[in-house]
């Protein structure tokens, strides 16, 4: 099972670099950036060009409601992404949903050599990410529910007779009170989101639930082994107390592979 490492896109940059940093020097196979809203992820991620050689860089995931192909594609080459290690991450949110992923994709293919990552919750979803996508990325779920909508994405591949996609999840990671509290608050505004709340509801889990929420390192190295054999890649998106670099570099090393 591979790792990765995420940080939020309006994390300050010092941080972003020196996570970066450290997460190719303890062998993660990935770092990450979000794309919240506003704040632009490519820009972030961006950042961790300079500081690393072998490492993939992913975003996950720019929303295709806002920023069509055509801009994320000027995007990435305004970056200077290195394709070569680009895991570009492409969402969509309701109505519409899976026809702009369809159409989303297949334009960013004809445009961009980089593997495309494309988010995925509900079956439907998870069914046309396997037909369509070079990796898939799921978020907020347990690894029995990874596990359930891995063999979705499978069948939607086999379906349109071609190579099971790469299977990612995003799972939250903190150590201590204060950073638990703030995994708290993320997941109750997830759940406020129908699609998620539904979600949630099925697993029979608090948000929580989904995610590791430390008190010590070695809780951390105890929380990963639940994850063994239910993805290919676990990426692992740091949540602090008070967002310092040495609590970010903190959970770098907690979580090395």
């Amino acid at each position: 099972m591979g790792r990765g490492f995420a940080v939020y896109a309006g994390t300050a940059p010092e941080i972003i670099r020196a996570s970066a940093r450290e997460a190719e020097a303890l062998g993660y196979t990935s770092f990450w950036t979000n794309y919240p809203g506003a704040i632009d992820g490519l820009a972030a991620l961006a950042l961790a060009v300079p500081e690393t050689r072998r490492v993939d860089l992913g975003v996950g995931v720019v929303p295709l409601q806002t920023r069509g192909p055509d801009d994320i594609v000027r995007d990435v080459r305004a970056q200077g992404l290195p394709l070569t290690r680009l895991l570009l991450g492409v969402g969509s949110a309701n109505p519409g949903a899976l026809a702009r992923v369809r159409s989303g994709v297949a334009s960013l293919r004809a445009q961009l050599s980089a593997r495309l990552i494309v988010a995925a919750l509900g079956p439907q979803m998870c069914r046309l990410a396997g037909e369509v996508s070079d990796a898939v990325l799921f978020n907020w779920l347990t690894p029995a529910q990874t596990r359930e909508s891995a063999d979705l994405v499978r069948a939607g591949a086999a379906a349109a007779g071609r190579q099971a996609p790469k299977i990612f999840a995003y799972v939250r990671l903190s150590l201590g009170a204060a950073a638990r509290a703030k995994v708290l608050a993320e997941g109750a505004r997830y759940a406020g989101i129908p699609a998620y709340g539904a979600q949630f509801a099925r697993m029979k889990v608090a948000p929580i639930e989904t995610a590791i929420a430390a008190d010590s390192p070695a809780e951390v190295a105890h929380a990963l082994d639940a994850w063994r054999g239910s993805v290919d890649e676990l990426i692992l998106r740091a949540i602090t107390g008070t967002e310092t670099v040495d609590e970010y570099l903190a959970l770098v090393r907690a979580a090395k592979p």
